[in-house]
């Protein structure tokens, strides 16, 4: 059972009730997955629903379901969030899908001073909505409750002022990765407790050029901490999907 599918307009749903995919959800699951009566599959709607549903009807333009099976999944009170610098080519667009993949609750395209690639004007929505149809496509592949939003982009400065965070700026002249005590990092906030504020850790990864002066005196200003992933100088397309994955690994959230 390896098709996923989202319908955001889904609120609610309990085993035994019907529902209906449409739309070019519902028409990509007819006839591209071509999908068939009797056949399981799961849909969800991106906030933390999921169903396991059973085809009972399909046409060109939507699939009919019943549900058999419903699972509500909480977000981590603890947040890992990529600040990618935009990139030239698709690089950027490839840190993002990998990102989400590996466990990214939320984007943050980071304008940064050395990237050749610049959203300006109309840009910017269309850039926005271009990496958060690959967050939703890499959820779907992944099979994640929660579609990692894509926020709007920020400077450096905007960056560090998101409270409240830990931020982890990769770097080969930082210190090693696992010198970072990640299971208290997330633990912390996992552990059971009447307070619901979300904490968060930002791993931002720069373009191919680097960090300019101005953004390293920023990031020393507000003391974070600078990381470097091994002996070897990754991509800025490689970085973020790198960290991400040692984090959930070294904190045990993949446990």
């Amino acid at each position: 059972m390896a098709h996923f599918f989202i319908d955001e307009t889904l609120e609610t749903a309990a085993s035994g009730d019907h529902v209906t995919l449409s739309g070019p959800e519902g028409r990509h699951a007819a006839t591209v997955s071509r999908l068939r009566v009797g056949e399981a599959v799961i849909l969800g709607n991106g906030r933390g629903l999921t169903c396991t549903v059973e085809v009972v009807a399909v046409d060109k333009s939507a699939v009919s379901f019943l549900v058999t099976e419903v699972q509500v999944t909480s977000q981590p009170r603890h947040r890992f969030v990529l600040a990618q610098a935009l990139a030239k080519s698709d690089r950027d667009e490839r840190a993002v899908e990998a990102a989400v993949e590996v466990g990214v609750d939320a984007i943050i395209p980071f304008v940064a001073d050395r990237s050749i690639s610049r959203w300006v004007g109309d840009k910017v929505q269309k850039g926005q909505t271009r990496w958060q149809t690959i967050a939703r496509e890499a959820s779907k592949q992944s099979l994640r409750a929660w579609v990692p939003p894509v926020l709007s982009p920020c400077s450096a400065v905007e960056i560090l002022a998101r409270e409240p965070s830990n931020f982890f700026v990769l770097d080969q002249s930082g210190q090693a990765f696992d010198s970072v005590d990640w299971a208290h990092v997330v633990m912390a906030d996992e552990a059971p407790g009447e307070s619901q504020v979300v904490n968060e850790s930002v791993f931002i990864v720069g373009p191919e050029g680097g960090f300019s002066d101005a953004e390293r005196a920023q990031f020393d200003a507000a003391e974070c901490h600078v990381l470097r992933l091994g002996r070897h100088v990754l991509r800025t397309s490689t970085a973020g999907p790198v960290a991400a994955a040692l984090a959930s690994a070294l904190s045990g959230r993949w446990s």
